[in-house]
């Protein structure tokens, strides 16, 4: 006899991604990428802040650097953590979790190839941003005006669980056991 067990229903999961503010002399680093723009599949021009997802295994810091450097071609060293955002797109009724870090450009590679889609990184004023109509999603403008009004926390606001920790905490739950017994 053969069992069979209903498949699961579909879960819904959102999109970790990250975001980074990078202000030089009262400019800030966007890249001009070609997206899609609209549910019809249609692609247009738009402007972000170096973004992108996180890749599994890698932390949301070490993330936020790659996609900087991969779209901008610029290291950067994070300062702090801008917000936590949620916004569902439209174009692809995706919902992301996007983690803002405002950080400080340090070495230019101008020898690196931007990532696929990106067709240029600019610096832009905020009067310049606020002009404007194609930015990638209103968290852009959104990010950017925290940043300038202050909001920011610390980086260790972020904790990230490792497996040596694990292997860490294993031992000293097992040292608790052996004095209990």
């Amino acid at each position: 006899m053969t069992s069979t067990t209903p498949l699961e229903p579909e879960r819904w999961t959102p999109h970790a991604t990250v975001a980074t503010i990078v202000e030089k002399d009262g400019k800030f680093l966007l890249v001009e990428e070609k997206r899609l723009i609209n549910s019809q599949g249609d692609f247009g021009i738009v402007y972000n802040q170096p973004a992108g997802h996180v890749d599994e295994g890698e932390s949301i810091m070490a993330a936020a650097i790659r996609e900087t450097l991969e779209e901008t071609r610029w290291q950067v060293k994070l300062k702090h953590l801008v917000g936590i955002y949620i916004f569902t797109a439209p174009a692809n009724n995706v919902t992301y979790h996007r983690y803002c870090f405002a950080a400080e450009a340090t070495v230019h590679q101008a020898e690196s190839q931007l990532d696929d889609g990106i067709l240029d990184a600019k610096w832009l004023s905020w009067e310049e941003i606020q002009q404007l109509d194609n930015l990638r999603s209103p968290l852009v403008k959104r990010c950017i005006k925290d940043h300038i009004d202050g909001k920011h926390y610390p980086l260790d606001v972020i904790y990230e669980y490792a497996d040596h920790e694990h292997t860490d905490d294993e031992n000293k739950s097992q040292e608790l056991e052996d004095r209990n017994d």
